[in-house]
């Protein structure tokens, strides 16, 4: 996707009235392979053979860390442990209970399946993380929406659980028409629409910063210009800063994914913890 103009040597030192080719849309709105439904909106798309490659992942992960487990384990086995330890000691255990060891399974593979991902993102030749399109975290919010609710209308009864959600303990009569209304809003609808947006939003500006700085780096690298030799060693520079700039990034954005499928898989068990034990 160059322009003639970048194919004489556009870049941030030049003679052509050309600078710096910010990231495009494309990005993150990749053009469908096959299209169905209105052209250009929706089919086959790069998000779709992501998606599909860190399912493969995930399910590859689990298969060949626990096919033969043992008691003294493994170190793959041992791996799937500590994955499985973290998430009782440092999440279920701390928002249900025990009464939420039941739901590990589920929090581990949420956990693993929204890291991996996220990891898509740092993958060459790849390197689109799947939670950048908010379609996909918003099936996962749905999803616990929908588990949240059925949890605690099967535990508490459709009426106790609606009023649990919308009837804060303690309340004043006379403010419940104020207080109802925001309990609502904030539980039915602000409360499975944050839950998408935060991975969407993080894991669509982490890989934004990422192409800039690689893009930079790119662009601004020509150790010769037309204006001579020293402005080129000026430009190697300045890429050399936008390359250590991406590295620096890849790492901090490495962690910044383990870090929101943790955040996802903690609000979901919250959620859940707190539909089990239908207090407000």
């Amino acid at each position: 996707m160059h322009s003639a103009a970048q194919e004489e040597g556009c870049h941030i030192f030049n003679d052509f009235g050309c600078g710096f080719q910010a990231p495009t849309t494309e990005l993150f709105f990749p053009a469908p392979w096959v299209e169905f439904g209105l052209p250009g909106t929706s089919g086959i798309t790069k998000y779709l053979l992501v998606l599909i490659i860190a399912t493969l992942v995930s399910m590859a992960f689990w298969y060949f860390t626990t096919r033969n487990p043992k008691v003294v384990p493994t170190r793959a086995q041992s791996v799937a442990e500590l994955f499985v330890g973290f998430v009782r000691d440092q999440i279920t255990r701390n928002t249900m209970g025990k009464a939420g060891d039941k739901y590990i399974p589920l929090m581990v593979t949420l956990f693993i399946f929204i890291f991996t991902m996220n990891v898509m993102g740092l993958i060459p030749g790849l390197q689109l993380p799947v939670t950048s399109n908010l379609a996909f975290p918003a099936v996962l919010a749905l999803f616990i929406y929908i588990l949240w609710n059925a949890v605690g209308i099967r535990r508490h009864g459709v009426g106790a659980h609606f009023k649990a959600r919308m009837v804060p303990a303690g309340v004043p009569g006379y403010l419940l028409p104020v207080v109802v209304p925001i309990e609502a809003i904030s539980n039915f609808v602000i409360r499975p629409f944050t839950h998408a947006v935060r991975l969407f939003a993080v894991m669509f500006a982490g890989h934004l910063l990422l192409a800039v700085f690689a893009a930079a780096g790119f662009y601004m690298f020509n150790p010769m210009t037309p204006m001579g030799p020293l402005l080129g060693g000026v430009s190697v520079l300045y890429s050399g800063i936008a390359l250590f700039g991406f590295l620096v990034f890849t790492v901090f954005e490495l962690f910044i994914m383990a870090v929101q499928a943790y955040v996802f898989v903690l609000l979901a068990s919250v959620y859940i913890g707190e539909a089990m034990e239908g207090a407000h």
